[in-house]
């Protein structure tokens, strides 16, 4: 387990983030227009994991627009913005904020891709929903850079990940 603070509130998470060095476990996830994607469908991109528990929360929306903004200027690289927020409150923020560089993919169905990845919240007012987090992984599914940041309320480190792009 690891332990991430909500406004310097102790909250644990369900495990560690997979290790730098090691292979990308898939996922499967929902799309905003309901179908499934899974880590294999990115498969020869650099892709960047933004995850975080609501994109109706301050820091979340502005991780995804921040990231929006980076990923127009990235070639081969793909910004999946995860939370457990339904599918239509992802496609509702995007939509209205304009922002197209980002897919956004749901966990609401089972919670299996947070939990394989370590970094569901277990215990405190956030329960079952996602830390922020952000895990950078290879044209080769390698994991090149994770941050779990370690207050909620603060925004992820933006330049490491796209140093990790590089």
């Amino acid at each position: 387990m690891a332990t991430v603070t909500l406004k310097g509130n102790p909250i644990q998470t369900s495990g560690e983030l997979p290790k730098v060095g090691t292979k990308a476990p898939n996922f499967t996830l929902t799309t905003t227009d309901l179908a499934n994607k899974t880590l294999s469908d990115f498969a020869g991109s650099k892709v960047v994991l933004n995850i975080f528990p609501s994109v109706d929360t301050g820091t979340c929306a502005q991780s995804v627009r921040t990231f929006n903004k980076e990923a127009s200027t990235l070639n081969n690289t793909k910004v999946l913005c995860i939370s457990h927020d339904l599918p239509f409150a992802q496609a509702r923020f995007c939509g209205a904020e304009g922002l197209e560089n980002v897919v956004n993919l749901s966990d609401y169905k089972d919670g299996s891709f947070g939990k394989n990845y370590g970094l569901n919240f277990v215990s405190g007012p956030l329960d079952a929903l996602h830390s922020r987090c952000v895990v950078v992984i290879d044209e080769n599914g390698m994991i090149t850079h994770t941050e779990q940041v370690q207050e909620i309320v603060d925004e992820p480190n933006y330049k490491a990940a796209l140093e990790a792009l590089k």
